[in-house]
């Protein structure tokens, strides 16, 4: 881009697992024992139990499958999530990470992340998934008082969610939790204290999100219905602000719209993610995304109805319901629309080398005018603090 150099950090080991050689492997476990009233995810309840063995049976089946869609790799990430990956027995879960490791070839620094809800965390179990080489865990806190847990459909109260963070920090080396805010009637005040209270347990690593509505939710129907209210736009900026302010002066900077780590403890996996690296999405309802020799970036995305990809597994070998070839000016756009969630911004170089063009000069000068978007180091792009809440904007306009 030919600007100066402003002293570039550069977040999360670039070098390594979050660098965009880096491969990872998303293994998504469907199964929850309720469903939240926000979630949208896909996750389903089964009051009958699952028969646990027979899906890792078709995990590993599909995971032969992508090895030979990949070919050859080395693992630097595996994230287990769902659903509620917590209600797998720790054997389940051994079988799954020995799995990866016989269908690739997994570093022997690996981030392997599982998910936990508080409700289901035991210290036995929580114990048999360290035995079984998980490194990091991710709590779905969600919040720290009783009456917005209810409001958010959780099965766990606080009592148990410090009980279950507290446990986390014991036996694993590192550890995430979630929280979600710009909740109905939340004041900047009670948000303050709360994150504040937050870092104080923290070990390493927040995931801060904002209350979405979304399409098809419960949330949906009583938003409709006038019975949800949501803070309105002024509002929920000022909560995002005062989010990195806090966070930032406590040692937990914003290194994405939404994560917040002490430097150097950033989410390798999701690293893979917004810096466009590959991964292999295993499981009902995965995506995966990864470069095939001659072939461009492939997209695959199984089959979501759990005993659906069951049966399309067992019948054929892999569950996938999608895949789609992209091509340059496709990957370009999504490699912009993951970068600039980073502070440390987009690789221009390399949007450039797959887009096959330069940004529109009158349209980037115009974004640097209004505050949105910035130089970062000598080949890097961000958008600023105001540019963040107008990101979805500022990428339309980059792309045009």
């Amino acid at each position: 881009m030919g600007v100066p150099d402003h002293g570039e950090t550069v977040i999360g080991n670039s070098r390594g697992a979050g660098s965009e050689s880096a491969f990872g492997v998303y293994i998504h476990w469907p199964f929850c024992a309720a469903k939240c009233p926000y979630c949208d995810f896909n996750s389903h309840v089964r009051h009958g139990g699952v028969d646990q063995p027979r899906f890792v049976a078709a995990f590993l089946a599909e995971m032969a499958h992508m090895r030979a869609l990949t070919g050859t790799r080395s693992v630097a990430s595996i994230f287990i999530g769902g659903g509620t990956p917590s209600l797998m027995a720790p054997q389940t879960v051994a079988a799954l990470l020995e799995g990866v490791a016989d269908a690739w070839t997994l570093s022997s620094d690996a981030e392997i992340t599982l998910e936990a809800n508080p409700s289901s965390v035991e210290a036995e179990r929580f114990a048999g998934y360290r035995a079984a080489g998980v490194n990091r865990v991710s709590l779905g806190v969600q919040a720290l008082n009783d009456a917005d847990l209810r409001f958010l459909g959780r099965l766990h109260d606080v009592g148990q969610a410090l009980s279950a963070i507290r446990l986390a920090r014991e036996t694993f080396p590192r550890l995430s939790f979630d929280l979600i805010y710009a909740r109905p009637g939340q004041t900047t005040d009670a948000w303050r204290d709360e994150l504040d209270r937050a870092i104080d347990l923290a070990a390493d690593h927040l995931s801060l999100y904002q209350l979405t509505v979304e399409e098809g939710t419960p949330f949906a129907a009583l938003h409709a219905a006038g019975k949800l209210p949501v803070p309105d736009a002024d509002h929920a900026a000022a909560l995002y602000d005062q989010t990195q302010e806090v966070t930032a002066s406590r040692g937990l900077p914003g290194y994405e719209v939404s994560n917040h780590a002490v430097p150097g403890a950033e989410s390798r996996h999701n690293l893979i993610y917004w810096r466009y690296g590959d991964y292999a999405g295993i499981g009902p309802g995965a995506h995966g995304r990864f470069g095939m020799e001659g072939e461009g970036r492939m997209v695959t995305i199984t089959q979501r109805h759990p005993e659906t990809w069951l049966a399309a597994v067992e019948r054929q070998g892999p569950g996938i319901a999608e895949t789609e070839a992209l091509d340059a000016a496709a990957q370009a756009d999504e490699m912009l629309l993951m970068g600039l969630r980073l502070h440390e911004g987009l690789d221009v170089a390399r949007w450039e080398r797959l887009s096959g063009r330069a940004f529109d000069v009158r349209r980037l000068a115009m974004l640097q005018e209004e505050g949105l978007v910035e130089p970062f180091g000598n080949a890097r792009l961000r958008v600023t603090p105001k540019g963040r809440l107008l990101l979805n904007a500022v990428v339309a306009e980059l792309a045009a």
